[in-house]
């Protein structure tokens, strides 16, 4: 039985012909391409895209609607046809593309972030 890493939640551990093992590396790889050099869109877009493209991300904004609703400060990323969600942990930095800012999770949300 695999275990989880607590800072990206990726499952390690498996013996050796372990059964499953395919299924968590498949989640452990579109964890990584979620979340490492993270760029996402928007932080405001309150309804999900009607036509995302794939790997297109957003930080779920307070509000949301529709597939997001529930999600907020969450990263929410368009990968094989629906949506994921990721929760972020404190000190991950995120590149805000429609405010060319870069932004970081604290415990009580994403900052302001600064201009780049």
């Amino acid at each position: 039985m695999p275990l989880t890493d607590p800072n990206l939640g990726l499952a390690y551990g498996w013996t050796l012909g372990e059964s499953g093992w395919h299924t968590g590396m498949d989640a452990n790889l579109k964890r990584l391409g979620a979340v490492v050099g993270l760029s996402v869109t928007s932080r405001t877009t309150t309804t999900p895209p009607a036509s995302p493209a794939e790997g297109d991300r957003y930080i779920v904004p307070a509000g949301a609607t529709g597939a997001w609703a529930g999600r907020t400060d969450q990263i929410a990323v368009w990968i094989a046809g629906a949506w994921e969600y990721h929760v972020p942990k404190v000190g991950w930095l995120a590149f805000i593309a429609a405010e060319d800012r870069l932004a970081v999770y604290k415990s009580s949300g994403w900052s302001a972030g600064v201009p780049v």
